[in-house]
């Protein structure tokens, strides 16, 4: 889910519908708006070579989608073996049930409501299947059950909504925390420095080639915003919809309510460290 006010000069990619890395192929679901920009990623992960693939974030609940990906799976000589979710986001989750009624696999995710199997996921656990290997990244911020994915064979990292392959995330008030997102910020430009990740698979939008760079406009974009709303509330703008209608004064009045939610987390954050 992008936020309502990206900047320019941000990430830029190729949109991608088919390979995206040696063990990456998108089906992109057909859902695109301007929350979800192209529409859902779903991603078929396998090693080449094997016959089992690992889908993350089977997206909508849209028949003609779901089918998609697994023809997609069986054009390639491949079964669903696993289904992770990067979180519980209508947009990547709502298409699981009937996902797992389609390919028998289970639904791994850090929610258990979200579970169809006995496992979860845990935050440093490596899921193995069919000799590919996911390292399980705990990025908790756009919401609370939030995981991204280190594909280190590949170099690189599925983000789900933590960083998008255009535009910028949502951090919405109450579920969104912007500490634990600034969190996961720096952890995910830990794996691209000391990890070597230099390509995102990201849950919308195009792949992006510079990791790094990516989280690195990401923090950058954050320091901006929250700057911009300690300065309204040091101004007199007290409350949530005041300093949105003076920060995001040149955003389109369609998008404020969602504005004002990524705000409420900012003016929270401010709260907590005593800057406001």
């Amino acid at each position: 889910m992008t936020d309502a006010a990206a900047l320019p000069g941000q990430p830029r990619g190729a949109v991608v519908s088919g390979p995206a890395t040696a063990r990456a192929v998108n089906v992109l679901a057909p859902n695109p708006s301007a929350m979800t920009l192209d529409g859902t990623n779903t991603w078929l992960l396998s090693e080449p070579g094997s016959a089992a693939a690992v889908v993350v974030d089977p997206g909508p609940l849209d028949e003609g989608h779901l089918s998609r990906v697994v023809e997609t799976a069986e054009r390639m000589g491949k079964r669903v073996a696993l289904t992770l979710l990067t979180h519980g986001h209508p947009d990547h989750a709502e298409g699981a049930v009937r996902f797992a009624e389609l390919t028998g696999a289970p639904v791994r995710a850090l929610d258990p409501a979200l579970r169809l199997g006995d496992e979860g996921l845990g935050p440093g656990e490596v899921v193995d299947v069919g000799g590919l290997e996911l390292r399980v990244v705990p990025t908790p911020g756009h919401t609370a059950d939030s995981l991204s994915f280190h594909l280190p064979a590949d170099r690189a990292v599925l983000t789900g909504d933590t960083v998008l392959g255009r535009g910028t995330t949502m951090v919405a008030h109450p579920d969104g925390r912007l500490g634990d997102y600034l969190d996961s910020l720096r952890r995910l430009r830990s794996l691209t420095v000391d990890d070597g990740v230099h390509t995102v698979l990201p849950g919308h939008g195009p792949v992006l080639e510079d990791a790094q760079g990516a989280v690195e406009y990401y923090l950058a974009h954050r320091a901006s915003r929250l700057a911009q709303v300690e300065t309204a509330v040091e101004n007199g703008y007290r409350t949530a919809p005041e300093v949105v209608a003076h920060v995001y004064a040149d955003v389109d009045r369609s998008l404020w309510p969602a504005a004002e939610l990524s705000v409420r987390a900012q003016m929270e954050y401010l709260g907590e460290h005593g800057l406001i």
